[in-house]
């Protein structure tokens, strides 16, 4: 008996059937379809993560520069000891700024241009609402 079984394991051809193949291509499927955008998704929040870092640095340097001089900075004022690096991508401008108060903005390069990010000295945290 465990001879015949032998036999038959011996003789067995090895491989994969076809449909054994196209479950297996169509599960890599699903899984690709779930995960590209997820990770498109992601990247669009890191952009976004990315604008309103810079805007923050940003605003410590302008605070900085206030607390020296007394009046709040434009953007090229922004050198020296309180130069703002930006990251890749990034565009930062200062769209009123006045002795007691500012407002900056950031867009990244990628992102939609709806999707442009404004501090306001005033709430003191980036938002995607126009300061004035």
């Amino acid at each position: 008996m465990l001879a015949r079984i032998r036999k038959s394991m011996e003789e067995r051809d090895e491989g994969f059937t076809l449909v054994e193949l196209l479950v297996v291509v169509i599960i890599i499927g699903i899984l690709a379809a779930i995960a590209i955008p997820t990770f498109l998704n992601q990247r669009e929040k890191a952009w976004a993560r990315a604008a309103q870092s810079d805007l923050r640095n940003a605003a410590t340097q302008a605070e900085s520069y206030f607390g020296d001089n007394g009046t709040y900075p434009t953007l090229a004022q922004l050198t020296g000891d309180y130069a703002v690096k930006t990251s890749d991508g990034v565009t930062l401008a200062v769209i009123s700024q006045s002795d007691t108060a500012y407002c900056m903005s950031a867009d990244h390069a990628n992102l939609p241009a709806t999707k442009t990010y404004y501090f306001s000295s005033a709430t003191g945290k980036p938002s995607l609402t126009v300061c004035t």
